[in-house]
């Protein structure tokens, strides 16, 4: 058997890239910004479908910091995040100098509670701070309750940061996930459904939102003929060179959400007659998924938890890790407050994350499946 190592999820090139690089180094753009830049903005903007204005950016955590910006959070505010993501949601609440506000999930998106949520403002009002922002997650590409979530923040008159970064090409109720909040956070990382080898964007509602992003992404530099600076701003604009790695792979894009769609049906017939483990999937049409990553909970049984099914496939030489860490669980993260109860830590302990890149051969979803069977089989028979 080929041995070779199974990623979790690399990316897969659409043969398109090389013409759009080219067009970079013959024009010699080869720095921030430029025609390629402003091309995959245009593109991703049609592709949203929405009043969306996009920046496109060297990171998703950029784009999150850029909207806390633009927000006015200041040191001393109070941001709500969802526990259950990636460091990169919460990271930027502290460049700012603000304080985070943890919130428990809700099981059948996994994705921030919306209970959860009004009880941490309304305690956080309470203690006489009402929070400045909402970020909340479409995890995994699942997006989140969105009516719920949504008429909660209109309730109380705070703005959402809709953290989009697993989840371009997801929807709800048909509309485009990244497009609900006051702004949609991208990510072109390595790893994602498209890439262009490390980038992100902000999505905004107007030209002028824009305008000040690029502004602040582009060191705050005001109008004058010498460098003259009357804002802090940073070096967050995308790279003419990695825009056009995104112009080849949004012609790719909905071949690539089909296929790990197509992934996630697979993993359903692999655990269809496991009784231990249990597959995500979203609850009802309502939700779509792009299935950036398929996921599962398994269920402890003697020797079977997430951590032997993990090595079992480790030791074949298959990636597979937990799920996030929920914030409050984490080091840096654990002198802050938290709402909600052990949702998030449950599907933290019982959570992995399976192989379910763009590239996924024929011959390396055989060799998963036999794992997988080996590993039960062992145990059940």
């Amino acid at each position: 058997m080929n041995n070779r190592r199974i990623f979790l999820s690399l990316s897969k090139q659409s043969g398109f890239e090389q013409k759009y690089i080219q067009k970079a180094l013959d024009d010699n753009w080869i720095t921030s910004g430029g025609p390629n830049v402003n091309d995959f903005e245009e593109v991703l903007e049609n592709y949203l479908d929405a009043e969306s204005y996009v920046t496109a950016l060297n990171s998703g955590t950029s784009a999150i910091h850029l909207a806390l910006v633009l927000l006015g959070v200041k040191t001393g505010d109070e941001v709500i995040c969802q526990s259950l993501t990636f460091s990169a949601s919460a990271n930027p609440i502290l460049y700012q100098g603000a304080i985070p506000v943890f919130v428990d999930s809700e099981l059948e998106t996994w994705n921030i509670c919306p209970e959860q949520l009004e009880i941490a403002i309304c305690d956080r009002i309470k203690k006489g701070k009402k929070p400045k922002a909402i970020i909340a997650v479409h995890l995994y590409g699942s997006p989140y309750k969105a009516d719920e979530i949504h008429a909660i923040a209109e309730r109380y008159e705070i703005p959402v940061i809709e953290d989009s970064a697993e989840a371009l090409g997801s929807s709800y109720k048909g509309k485009k996930c990244g497009t609900f909040g006051a702004f949609g956070i991208l990510s072109f990382n390595g790893n994602k459904i498209i890439t262009t080898s490390g980038g992100g964007g902000l999505v905004s509602k107007s030209t002028q939102l824009k305008e000040k992003s690029i502004f602040y992404a582009t060191q705050s530099k005001d109008k004058a003929v010498h460098y003259q600076h009357s804002e802090i701003g940073y070096n967050y604009r995308m790279s003419n060179i990695c825009a056009g790695v995104g112009l080849g792979q949004m012609k790719v894009l909905d071949k690539n959400i089909d296929y790990r769609r197509e992934i996630n049906h697979f993993y359903k017939e692999i655990f269809k007659d496991i009784k231990e483990i249990k597959l995500f999937q979203t609850a009802n049409k309502d939700f779509f998924s792009n299935y950036w990553l398929s996921t599962i909970l398994v269920k402890e049984y003697e020797n079977i938890n997430r951590e032997s099914l993990r090595l079992a496939l480790e030791n074949a030489n298959i990636e597979c890790r937990p799920i996030w860490k929920p914030m409050h669980l984490q080091p840096v993260f654990s002198g802050y407050p938290y709402y909600g109860g052990n949702v998030a830590e449950e599907l933290f302990k019982k959570g992995l994350c399976l192989p379910s890149g763009s590239s996924l051969t024929k011959e390396e979803k055989e060799r998963i499946k036999e794992v997988i069977h080996i590993f039960f089989n062992n145990y059940n028979s």
